[in-house]
């Protein structure tokens, strides 16, 4: 588990602790992401579908969140940046009970893509995605 205040476990990955459990993380994300703007466009619950399935699985939620203004110009630059878009965050609680909550880096989809788009372009998201994440869980 990652030990650090921001440690990417996963190439291209960022995974902060949050100081709070599942469900006020995610009403504070998704307080956060609407506060900015965004839409939320999906949100999935995996516990849930695994106890469907019969199995178990430790809270684990994945919300789906962005605007055109800022995935269409990656979309642009290539299409098949809609693969990775929109954007991403998922909650989970580890098995020691703490809160993390992960996200793909945006220059992560941009260099997965292979797309040539203006720097501007990923630090806003970068920035934008992170001061939301930071905000939801609690992270100064």
């Amino acid at each position: 588990m990652p030990a650090s205040d921001s440690q990417s476990i996963v190439e291209g990955l960022t995974t902060i602790p949050s100081s709070f459990d599942p469900k006020e993380t995610m009403d504070r994300l998704r307080a956060e992401i609407r506060s900015k703007g965004l839409t939320i466009f999906a949100q999935i619950d995996h516990s849930a579908g695994a106890a469907e399935a019969g199995l178990t699985l430790g809270p684990t939620n994945l919300i789906i969140f962005g605007n055109a203004r800022g995935g269409t110009p990656l979309m642009q630059a290539s299409q098949t940046a809609g693969i990775d878009l929109p954007l991403k965050a998922l909650l989970w609680h580890d098995a020691a009970g703490k809160t993390w909550l992960s996200y793909n880096e945006p220059s992560w989809i941009v260099q997965r893509q292979g797309l040539g788009v203006r720097a501007e372009i990923v630090d806003n998201m970068t920035a934008a995605l992170s001061a939301i994440s930071r905000k939801a869980a609690g992270v100064a």
